[in-house]
């Protein structure tokens, strides 16, 4: 019998508030220092009343019991989230509405993967797509800690077969892909549908059959002194430009 994977150690105060926002009865324990009791109270409280253990612990064994020294004075244990696969080549007919999609192909680091939930929940996205590259990074320690709670407002899933995934998708998106050069600026994307953006590999880009498979490619403009950004730093820039807000600020 395969081992049930390891929980989450999901650190620093704006991750840990949105795990208990957002999915408490999946919190497993709750650790903080000294310097964290008023944050940790509530926490605290209600874990109590769930029965659930929570500990004051010195500095270097947070650093010990979170794997990392960027805990921020907090780390809730919690059970093992990943990607959503997708059963079939179709998303979910009650995906949540929202202007933008982001779509990761082969971002293989979980600093990047975070950053860039944590800019698609501030944008007011509401989904997050994977593809089934090999490269391409799931939900880890490291990404729920870079996305400061953004994972948490985020429905995460992973396709098997992005290429048709993206075809099937044509109508109900428009299915723009993210390149260094030779694409549209993004005041000339159209915003007659809600836009499903795909981003790349920062070394070899996006892979052709996915490229063949969007509608559109857009391309920042910059300066003659830097080739491009990364991506993590372009897809919020992607993100705000192409008018992905929420709602309540529109």
């Amino acid at each position: 019998m395969p081992r049930p994977p390891e929980p989450n150690r999901i650190c620093g105060p704006a991750a840990v508030r949105a795990l208990f926002l957002r999915r408490p009865q999946q919190v497993l324990r709750l650790f903080y220092t000294e310097d964290r009791r008023r944050i940790a109270g509530p926490l605290c409280q209600h874990l109590a009343r769930t029965r659930r253990p929570y500990r004051e612990v010195g500095p270097q064994e947070m650093m010990r019991i979170a794997g990392t020294q960027h805990h921020g004075g907090l780390c809730a244990v919690a059970v093992a989230r990943f990607a959503e696969p997708l059963p079939g080549h179709a998303l979910p007919p009650d995906l949540p509405k929202a202007p933008l999609l982001p779509v990761l192909d082969g971002i293989g680091n979980p600093h990047n993967l975070g950053a860039i939930a944590r800019s698609a929940a501030f944008f007011g996205a509401t989904s997050l797509l994977l593809s089934g590259d090999q490269r391409q990074a799931d939900l880890s320690d490291a990404a729920f800690r870079t996305a400061e709670g953004g994972l948490e407002h985020l429905q995460v899933l992973r396709s098997r077969d992005l290429p048709i995934l993206l075809k099937g998708m044509r109508g109900r998106f428009l299915t723009v892909a993210a390149v260094a050069a030779g694409g549209l600026p993004p005041g000339a994307i159209p915003r007659d549908r809600p836009i499903a953006l795909l981003l790349g590999n920062e070394e070899q880009g996006l892979p052709s059959a996915t490229l063949e498979a969007c509608e559109a490619r857009v391309t920042l403009a910059g300066s003659k002194f830097m080739e491009s950004l990364n991506v993590a730093a372009a897809a919020a820039v992607l993100f705000h430009a192409l008018g992905a807000v929420p709602q309540a600020a529109a």
